[in-house]
């Protein structure tokens, strides 16, 4: 099996790939971390709801996908659908058309990476799901269906985790996220204000929620949560403050403040021999995660890891389709499960159980199993 982090055989056709989805997201991490990985995949089309916007984007892909053609509306995304050379698609759309588009895709046979949260309930995500796995029955072979949440690429969290058993047993968790977000900020989207019960909390918790998993290696039970709706230009809720439960029976508390004055963000576990922590960071201009491991004795060994998520995940979706599409790989191939659309949907389960709660007045709620 190829893993991600190694060049592509000389030998093998190169993937090519449409993105659908034209907005801030793609232009500023979607083409550069493509750019990045140009010797492993080759952006064929750039689709967008309008001929104006779709166009601008494919420009800023030409230095390194000189043949890249754009296409927009209904006719667009039917022409990528019927180009059997298109074999993989990237959905970065609105929420609310993204599973829509998605299941599209696959159904034609094509492998898709979705941008995140994978669906805005776990009835929606559920129903997905079943859309897929019947589809599929009827497809030579399984398209991969992969979720942009990146969290889990992150250099920090993937060696947080193999350092989480030298802090003895688990004794409590603490989640931070006081972020800055406001109407001004360009990321702030109208899709999920009009469309996500928990708003901005959904749309960015599964981020946070994604990276606890990660951490902790196990699920969350149960949980009781109080929201709050602070900042008026903001959907609501804009504040979290959650009690949770994990299955190994650990206690500990998840609190999301959207726009705070004071933007800080950390994930910290404490053991009985020790504690580990994970913060949001600068570190020479460079924007990423300070890991900080802390001994019983008081030492503390801190390590910077530099955001890579996106460029990560990337590279493992290519390597997956290269795999699947290759026939003498395509029998008995595992996709990457930290990209699996389903992990995506639990951590959707745990902001629904955490709103869900709130609206019974903090009485503790069962997260749903997916």
């Amino acid at each position: 099996m190829m893993h991600p982090g190694k060049m592509v055989d000389p030998d093998v056709a190169l993937p090519q790939i449409a993105i659908l989805g034209a907005g801030i997201f793609v232009r500023t991490q979607y083409i550069p971390r493509l750019k990045e990985i140009a010797d492993r995949v080759i952006v064929k089309s750039i689709w967008s709801r309008s001929e104006e916007s779709a166009k601008a984007a494919s420009e800023l892909a030409r230095d390194f996908a000189p043949n890249i053609e754009y296409k927009w509306g209904d006719s667009g995304i039917e022409e990528i659908i019927q180009d059997s050379s298109i074999t993989a698609v990237a959905v970065v759309l609105a929420a609310q058309v993204q599973i829509e588009v998605s299941l599209k895709m696959l159904r034609a046979g094509k492998h898709v990476i979705q941008e995140k949260p994978a669906a805005g309930s776990v009835s929606e995500a559920e129903a997905a799901l079943s859309s897929y796995n019947s589809f599929c029955n009827d497809l030579p072979r399984q398209p991969v269906w992969a979720l942009a949440e990146n969290y889990r690429f992150e250099p920090a969290f993937v060696e947080s985790r193999k350092l989480l058993n030298s802090i003895g047993d688990m004794m409590h968790v603490q989640v931070s996220i006081e972020g800055s977000m406001n109407s001004k900020n360009p990321y702030f989207s109208s899709s999920w204000r009009r469309n996500f019960t928990g708003g901005f909390i959904l749309d960015m918790g599964v981020h946070f929620i994604a990276g606890l998993r990660m951490i902790v290696g196990c699920e969350i039970n149960m949980v009781s949560a109080i929201t709050r709706h602070v900042d008026v230009t903001l959907p609501p809720p804009d504040n979290i403050c959650s009690l949770f439960q994990l299955e190994n029976g650990c206690a500990g508390v998840f609190v999301m403040a959207v726009n705070s004055s004071s933007p800080k963000i950390y994930w910290r576990i404490d053991g009985s021999k020790g504690a580990l922590q994970i913060e949001r960071d600068i570190d020479n201009g460079r924007h990423g995660y300070m890991v900080r491991f802390y001994t019983a004795g008081g030492h503390c060994q801190s390590t910077f890891y530099p955001f890579s998520g996106v460029n990560e995940e990337l590279k493992a979706f290519i390597s997956d389709v290269l795999q699947t599409n290759n026939k003498e790989g395509s029998s008995g191939h595992n996709p990457e499960a930290r990209s699996s659309y389903i992990e995506g949907a639990r951590d959707v389960a745990v902001l629904e159980a955490m709103l869900e709660s709130s609206m019974k007045q903090g009485n503790p709620v069962h997260v749903k199993r997916l």
